[in-house]
């Protein structure tokens, strides 16, 4: 699987409060985010059908450690 970055352009409260969300989590900032990506997709693929593509939103998609 590729895995692919992209940056945001984000208001610096928003990304505080994400911050705070994420540390309540016990995530990463980024981990947060793939997490909300994950369900959006989940919730729009269960509202609309499923998009193709191999992957899933449950699935893991960290890299796998070397």
């Amino acid at each position: 699987m590729s895995v692919k970055s992209v940056s945001i352009r984000i208001e610096e409260e928003m990304l505080r409060k994400l911050s705070y969300v994420a540390d309540y989590e016990g995530r990463s900032v980024n981990s947060q985010v793939l997490v909300l990506i994950r369900q959006h997709i989940r919730d729009f693929e269960e509202a609309n059908g499923a998009i193709d593509g191999d992957i899933t939103p449950v699935a893991n998609v960290k890299p796998a450690r070397k």
